[in-house]
């Protein structure tokens, strides 16, 4: 629980990438700065993306061209700044008559796409013939191809990408705090917002925080958080939820990152990752319960009869459905339109008692984002006669792990960790797989190996993954093994295999390192079978969600 005898300058509600970034921008212009989320951090919106840094080529469709713009630079500015969470992906856009991109649109449209955004010579798009575009990827459908645009997006792991900036904010001064709820607002003789009654779910002690400035950053909660202040007025979030399913690359043998037209006319990618190969979105209206979405039967036969349209020969089923999730998207309503119509552009809301809401936006945009809102929430601070606030220094500064002197120099640092990793004991495999996950962080994994060799023989845990635990535990604020296998690890999503073999040895060293109770060691063990349960299986659709 966070406690101060001094006011923070600025407390922000919610652990997602939004608040992440809101946390190190402040920061890093002297503001002090603290930071709270009721769940772990990322375990929302932004641990369920499509785990892509992209610039949304679809906006551009819709005429979006200040999104295009704005994010499709970010995403280098992101890249740069993390390479070890996000890597240049190569993206072919399959052209079939009759198909949402025409050729000719296609090639604009990428030419006008790079433009804005800004992309280097060496990634700039190409348009491929029919045959190249087979030889690309030769599992898509023939009938009616004419071709292909091949352009670079970036992938990233949404989860890592948020727990690196919250350690960055919190290497500089900042205070984050998972598990802990905001449940209500504290208010001035003025009527302002100037602190938080909260809850530390874990322990069940309540407190309160006070802050000069509060900014809501809660993603889907937003709106929760305004009606607790009494200001949920004017524009309203519209939750729409998005549904990815993953596949063996053995099931699913894709080699290449595709985006592609669904038999409706929406677009889906489906990309090549550690092995697996994953699929989606959905984009439907939400109404049900916001901490926990899941796949509906309509959802899995919407994406596997999808990915059968335009992959014909595999003819999935939902028995190869390894893994899966489903997550939402906090967008600002528009009346009329249609789910995927809804435009993903950020906006602040202010209230009359000084709450500052954060809404809308991309993963791609967080950084600007956060600068945006610090910027108006730096303005109200020296109106009131608050001093020495800096500009924001986060347009190059390395999150953490980061600091290995930008993306050109990633490969030959993760060769370089890689053989210090097996001077230390771990298999090639496994040191090249953790040096690539934590950049420079690697080397404070290195020095944890003394201590996980010790355990991982007295556990009978693979050394890797004992590594990886100790690190989780003590500088990631790992608090519950779903943390791990979630958010720390992706394992759950991309390696089920991995959880089911070594859930019960790592629960029984959480349990003891962390003293559980034997009701928080049943709980902790019970949440872990939930998400591995919801991950493969189907509900019948709400009633409330309208698709």
């Amino acid at each position: 629980m966070l406690a101060a005898e001094q006011p923070f300058d600025v407390l922000v509600i919610g652990g997602g990438i939004t608040g992440a970034g809101i946390a190190l921008d402040a920061q890093t212009r002297g503001l002090r700065t603290a930071l709270i989320d009721m769940q772990d951090f990322a375990a929302g919106t932004s641990s369920r993306s499509t785990k892509l840094v992209h610039g949304g080529l679809r906006y551009l469709k819709q005429l979006e061209i200040g999104v295009v713009a704005e994010v499709g630079k970010e995403r280098a500015i992101v890249y740069e700044n993390g390479p070890h969470v996000t890597t240049p992906e190569w993206m072919l856009l399959p052209i079939y008559t009759g198909g949402t991109f025409g050729r000719f649109s296609t090639s604009l449209g990428l030419r006008v796409y790079d433009f804005l955004a800004g992309v280097k010579r060496k990634e700039r798009r190409k348009m491929l013939s029919k045959d190249a575009t087979v030889v690309k990827e030769p599992l898509l459908k023939r009938d009616g191809m004419k071709g292909g645009g091949y352009y670079v997006e970036y992938r990233t792991d949404d989860a890592r990408l948020t727990i690196e900036v919250m350690k960055k904010a919190v290497e500089l001064g900042a205070s984050a705090v998972s598990y802990v709820r905001a449940d209500g607002f504290i208010y001035d003789g003025q009527g302002k917002a100037a602190g938080v009654k909260m809850t530390d779910l874990i322990s069940g002690v309540t407190g309160e925080i006070r802050a000069r400035k509060i900014i809501n950053a809660a993603g889907p909660w937003v709106d929760t958080l305004r009606e607790k202040d009494g200001s949920k007025k004017g524009k309203t979030l519209h939750l729409t939820k998005g549904v990815h399913l993953v596949f063996d690359r053995k099931r699913f043998p894709l080699t290449q990152a595709i985006y592609f037209d669904t038999p409706d006319g929406r677009m889906v990618f489906a990309i090549p990752r550690e092995g697996k190969t994953y699929i989606g979105t959905t984009d439907t209206n939400y109404q049900s319960d916001i901490a926990s979405p899941r796949m509906t039967e309509s959802d899995l036969t919407y994406i596997l009869a999808a990915a059968n349209f335009m992959f014909p020969t595999l003819k999935l089923k939902p028995a190869d459905v390894e893994s899966s999730w489903a997550g939402l998207r906090p967008l600002i309503h528009q009346e009329g339109k249609d789910p995927s119509e809804i435009s993903r552009k950020d906006e602040i809301f202010i209230s009359e008692s000084g709450l500052i809401s954060m809404a809308g936006g991309k993963l791609t945009g967080y950084r600007k984002m956060a600068e945006t809102v610090v910027d108006k929430t730096a303005a109200q601070l020296a109106a009131e006669g608050y001093t020495h606030i800096g500009p924001s220094g986060t347009k190059t500064m390395p999150i953490s792990g980061g600091n290995i002197g930008g993306s050109e120099r990633f490969p030959g640092y993760v060769t370089r960790m890689t053989e210090a990793g097996v001077r230390a004991g771990l298999e090639e495999t496994e040191a090249r797989r953790l040096a690539s996950r934590f950049g420079s962080n690697m080397t404070t994994v290195l020095s944890l190996m003394d201590d996980a060799k010790k355990e991982s023989a007295a556990r009978g845990i693979p050394l890797g993954v004992m590594a990886e635990l100790l690190y989780a535990i003590r500088y990631e604020m790992t608090v519950k093994p779903i943390d791990f296998w979630i958010r720390r690890t992706g394992s759950l999503l991309f390696d089920r295999a991995r959880v089911v073999k070594w859930k019960g040895s790592v629960h029984a060293y959480m349990a003891d390192a962390f003293r559980w109770s034997s009701v928080q060691s049943a709980q902790y063990r019970e949440e872990l079978e939930k998400e591995l349960e919801f991950a493969v299986t189907a509900v019948k659709q709400d009633e409330s969600d309208n698709t």
